[in-house]
């Protein structure tokens, strides 16, 4: 019986070609969309899962109140780590310190990369389940070792075994390779890591870290920890809440600790006033939202192909009824056709998904396969599919099994003038996703360009940073901007304690004439030589920029316009401040400088020279040169000056534009699935257009007999697509009017949602749906009319 079905299904599917692809086409690419958002969904929650301990492992974090804002920060003291692991101990397995992952120049011999890495205690590898290739994890109990992953030993030695090789960390430290640990995921939050240095050489070549021991105020470490197998992170969040606080109860910041669990790192990761307000969970459920509706368009079309044909098979029904046949064998019979096509449609989806993946990686940031070897993933998608058959096939199998036989035999069998209804609601529904989809993408790219177009109040043209990671760049700073501006290919250069696309330090201290004492002011500080303003071009609102003329300059301070108004001094220029017991006076207030999130209020920030800070040069090119034969100029001076190292540089501009990577790749996304959505749309209608166009041959061709030009029946065709598109429209708009504003809530610096882009959307979906109804309506009325009359 199930073969005899399968072979009437095929030879269905075979008489129908036009149609059959349209379904089968339709439907693979909804499923395609479908499982590539399933398998970047799978991506996205089982990031981090690298890590056998995955369940018990936190970051240790505070939340402290500055400027009146409370904010959640992952910098920390470094004597907290000491003291949780002393007191806590019953709660805490393992709780260790970490730098910050930053830049550092590895070399061996001639070889020589700029690689990322953190200095470590002793556990940490075995806390975040280091997967050693090569020698052991226990090396950083030794000052002198070095961990590093398999691409840099691939890197740096070959195929030569790097076990108990010599390297040279900064150009200033020899460190042995005691182990080579498989390379992290890319779906892990630690991926950058690729080399693992002893928190006790850190100890014992940077002062500034020693001396950090017992400072309880200096937040400038990381601090992650393991909980015992029966803790529970709320509740040690609540014993360990005042740890800090009880050091310093006189902070006005009032410092609250608590772990942020590993399992919430990427999808939680956003705070407003103390407590988890999302992250891309939001981007996770938004997904999936978009994944389900677009098979569901694909489903759609299936329905209403088979829905408008039930005229074209209503005799076979009454055949097959009045010799015997049952209405569930019917169901049956047109259930085993619906999943036919899911059948060759999962084939065709499989090859879409594998061609498109590539490029899918690298709209999404993703390093993902089809799970081939995975037995999840395939039960998954044969359910899934499954699933999609029966859904899509389930409405008309019901609907073509119910045919009263006598009607249909006799002739007298008419669907009835409501009969197209359910085709048209779902018509509707599938032009109202496509709609919101359409205007979902405009605002987010408009959102994106408004903070493009963000006035940032300096210059990124030609602007490179270059990290001061080795000794032999320390105190040569004027030897060194001189032989660049000799060149001819440098305009200017100075130093900074932070990037112009980072703030990189937040100090308290400040007191000012009428400060209100309760006011516990937090700034932005960043340390600058004296020629950091022509260099970056910042731009002055009132007074003066550093100058080498004044020796005073040493204490003194510029504004950014954002300070000056928190601090209230009506004319701040020639007014005091107060840091740490030391006066600086202001010199200048400039315009606020987008160092930070071009989506966010300019954080209140203070300029002022001091050389001993710094731990960037910043170079503007010569805009009168090409940037290649610039930057091969400068290139050889820096090498001249730091021969170990190689002359690693970042466009400012480059970076900065990574401040937009998360919200554009959104943006592409959905503009992809808005075109996918469309697409499917329009197959369904041209589907649909077609049939109509058959199913109204000979009214045709009576009318063409009788005058109607081609214009005219163009309309009478296209009028009914377009009624439904409209409708489609005044739902459509108030939905995505919802959802994208309650988005843009999420932004402080936001654009508005223009009624244009409604306009345009709804437009744009017209236009569409005409251009696809056109070609089966001029067809159709380009036709014979003798030939249309004499069908019968």
């Amino acid at each position: 019986m199930l073969q005899n079905y399968l072979k009437i299904a095929l030879r269905t599917l075979l008489r129908n070609k036009a149609y059959s692809a349209i379904n089968i086409i339709g439907l693979s690419v909804g499923m395609a969309v479908a499982m590539l958002i399933g398998l970047w969904i799978y991506d996205e929650i089982s990031f981090n899962k690298y890590h056998e301990k995955y369940d018990r492992l936190a970051q240790v974090m505070q939340n402290q109140t500055w400027n009146g804002v409370t904010g959640s920060q992952t910098a920390m003291p470094l004597p907290l780590a000491p003291e949780l692991r002393a007191k806590y101990a019953g709660d805490f397995k393992n709780v260790v310190l970490s730098s910050w992952t930053f830049e550092h120049v590895i070399a061996v011999g001639d070889k020589k990369f700029t690689k990322t890495g953190n200095f470590v205690e002793p556990k940490f590898p075995e806390m975040f389940t280091l997967k050693m290739l090569k020698g052991t994890q226990q090396g950083l109990k030794d000052p002198y070792n070095i961990l590093i992953s398999e691409s840099v030993a691939t890197a740096l030695f070959g195929s030569t075994d790097p076990i108990n090789k010599v390297v040279k960390i900064d150009n200033k430290t020899d460190v042995k390779v005691t182990g080579v640990y498989e390379d992290l995921p890319h779906n892990t939050s630690l991926n950058d890591v690729t080399f693992l240095l002893p928190w006790s050489l850190y100890l014992a070549t940077t002062d500034w870290v020693r001396n950090s021991q017992d400072q309880w105020n200096n937040n400038s470490f990381q601090t992650f920890a393991e909980l015992n197998p029966k803790a529970d992170f709320d509740k040690v969040s609540a014993k360990i809440k005042y740890v800090k606080f009880n050091h310093d109860k006189q902070d006005a910041a009032k410092p609250m600790v608590f772990l942020h669990p590993l399992s919430k790192w990427h999808l939680y990761s956003e705070f407003k006033d103390g407590k988890i307000v999302g992250g891309r969970i939001q981007f996770v459920w938004l997904f999936g939202i978009i994944g389900v509706f677009v098979l569901l368009l694909a489903c759609i079309n299936f329905m209403n192909l088979s829905t408008a044909r039930s005229e074209k098979r209503a005799k076979e029904v009454g055949v097959r009824k009045a010799i015997g046949s049952m209405r569930s064998q019917l169901i049956t019979q047109f259930l085993s056709e619906s999943l036919l096509i899911v059948v060759f449609a999962f084939l065709l989806t499989i090859i879409l998904v594998q061609l498109t993946l590539p490029w899918f990686n690298e709209l999404s940031d993703k390093k993902m396969n089809i799970l081939w070897g995975n037995p999840y993933f395939w039960i998954l998608s044969i359910s899934f599919s499954l699933i999609t058959g029966l859904v899509s096939g389930s409405y008309p199998a019901f609907y073509l099994s119910s045919f009263d036989p006598i009607h249909v035999l006799k002739g007298t069998f008419r669907v009835g003038r409501f009969a197209a209804i359910p085709r048209k609601v779902l018509v509707v529904i599938q032009f109202t996703v496509s709609v919101t989809l359409i205007i979902g993408t405009i605002i987010v790219y408009r959102q994106i360009q408004h903070a493009k177009n963000r006035p940032v109040g300096y210059s990124r043209d030609g602007l490179i940073a270059i990290n001061i990671n080795t000794p032999e760049l320390v105190g040569h700073y004027d030897a060194l901007r001189n032989d660049l501006l000799k060149t001819g290919a440098v305009y200017e250069m100075a130093q900074s304690s932070s990037p112009t696309t980072g703030v990189y330090s937040n100090q308290i201290g400040f007191d000012w004439e009428k400060k209100d004492p309760n006011l516990q002011a937090l700034f932005g500080v960043i340390a600058v030589s004296h020629d950091y303003g022509k260099t970056v071009g910042w731009q002055f609102v009132d007074g003066r920029d550093f100058s080498r003329n004044f020796a005073t300059d040493t204490s003194a301070m510029v504004l950014n316009e954002a300070a000056a108004k928190f601090i209230g001094f009506k004319e701040p220029v020639g007014k005091n401040i107060k840091w740490n017991g030391k006066n600086y006076r202001i010199t200048g207030v400039i315009k606020d400088m987008v160092m930070e999130s071009p989506y966010e209020p300019i954080k209140p920030t203070i300029f002022f020279v001091n050389y001993e800070w710094a731990i960037f040069f910043n170079v503007k090119l010569n805009p009168k040169m090409s940037a290649t034969a610039s930057l091969d100029k400068v290139g050889d001076v820096f090498r001249r000056y730091n021969p170990g190292s190689p002359f690693d540089y970042k466009f400012a501009d480059e970076q900065y534009a990574k401040k937009f990577s998360s919200e554009e790749r959104i943006g592409k996304l959905a503009t992809f699935f808005a075109c996918l959505a469309i697409f499917i749309s329009c197959l369904g209608i041209f589907g649909l257009a077609s049939f109509t166009a058959e199913q109204r041959t000979k009214e045709i061709g009576v009318r063409k007999v009788l005058g109607a030009s081609i214009f005219n029946l163009w309309q009478l065709l296209s009028k009914d697509f377009v009624i439904l598109v409209m409708i489609s429209f005044l739902i459509a708009t108030p939905i995505a009017y919802y959802f994208m504003d309650g988005w843009l809530k999420n932004y402080e610096y936001r654009s508005d949602i223009s009624w244009w882009i409604f306009g345009i959307s709804g437009l744009g979906a017209l236009v569409i749906t005409l251009l696809t109804v056109s070609y089966q309506a001029v067809k159709a009325a380009s036709a014979n009319p003798v030939k249309s009359l004499r069908t019968e």
